[in-house]
């Protein structure tokens, strides 16, 4: 949500050194994660000559992630320390932009990976989820391509809301009615708030419902096997499945929270509080990869093969 992912120049630049300093961490540890988990999909890519679906979605989100970081530490870094660069209104829009564009991406592309294990693990005799079930691999490139695209209209939408809401401030001292001015502001920020909660909200209960499925599934499918006593490797694939889907739960879950508290603390004055949620949010999509890496057998392995190579390299000096 643009509006409440950028914090105002004039209010942030107290804490400057420090708060740069813990998010330029954050973001590189991030990056760092989401490029690893983007370089091992892509010498595969080349090895193989294709990509699952599955892979396919982690290296759409990975990208997203990438860019998302970068463009939203270019925003705080200059905020913090060059806040007269985002005095230009180009350079300030296309950077708030393209962060709301890449968030968006990676919140949308997040939903669609749940919904992929979902579809692809649970098991119900419903039709319409068998039919899924046998599509669902032909879907996703129209998936991805959807999630981009809503993402691509919100971001520049909600931006030009944004905009607008700025310019707005900028000029109200200026204005003869004071009260037109504030009713046009509130209605600009109203409409911003209600789209950015729609975004995340819809986005929340797609990983919510999954969770929920999956959950059921395994239930069912314990008892079944407890009734035949027999063994299913089917199992140990919604075990699986629901510790990924499960942990995106929470990490979502906490996200969730975080945002509507940057909705509220938007037009507050606590500063404390929303450099702590900013954090928060750009700490956010390294860890989610990495708990992406470890639910991944073929991502884990290369990593822990990685650290082992650079253990004993160091060792070794």
């Amino acid at each position: 949500m643009e509006a409440s992912l950028f914090p105002q120049q004039s209010n942030v630049t107290s804490y400057g050194p420090t708060t740069v300093a813990i998010i330029t961490l954050e973001v590189s540890l991030g990056m760092w994660i989401n490029a690893f988990l983007v370089c091992v999909l892509c010498i595969g890519w080349v090895k193989k000559k294709t990509l699952n679906s599955n892979e396919k979605i982690l290296l759409l989100l990975g990208c997203s992630r990438i860019s998302y970081l970068c463009f939203t530490w270019i925003y705080h870094f200059l905020s913090m320390i060059y806040p007269h660069i985002l005095h230009v209104q180009t350079i300030r829009q296309l950077i708030r932009s393209l962060a709301t564009f890449f968030n968006y991406s990676s919140l949308w592309v997040s939903a669609c990976l749940c919904g992929f294990y979902c579809i692809k693990i649970a098991n119900f005799r419903n039709s319409f989820f068998i039919y899924l079930k046998v599509k669902v691999d032909r879907m996703v490139p129209w998936l991805l391509l959807g999630s981009e695209t809503v993402a691509l209209a919100m971001s520049v939408f909600i931006s030009d809301l944004s905009e607008t809401l700025q310019m707005n401030n900028i000029t109200s001292t200026s204005q003869g009615n004071f009260w037109e001015v504030t009713i046009r502001k509130d209605i600009h920020l109203f409409s911003t708030f209600l789209l950015s909660g729609f975004v995340f909200a819809a986005s929340f209960l797609v990983v919510t419902f999954s969770a929920v499925f999956l959950l059921f599934s395994l239930w069912r499918h314990k008892r079944m096997m407890q009734t035949s006593s027999m063994k299913d490797l089917s199992m140990d694939a919604h075990i699986r499945a629901m510790k990924s889907v499960l942990s995106f739960l929470v990490m979502y879950s906490i996200n969730f929270v975080c945002l509507v508290l940057t909705i509220i603390y938007t037009t507050k004055k606590e500063n404390i509080m929303k450099l702590l949620l900013y954090m928060y949010l750009c700490a956010f999509p390294g860890v989610h990869s990495l708990i992406l890496i470890f639910s991944n057998p073929k991502l884990e392995k290369a990593l822990l093969k990685m650290l082992s190579c650079v253990k004993l390299e160091f060792f070794m000096k």
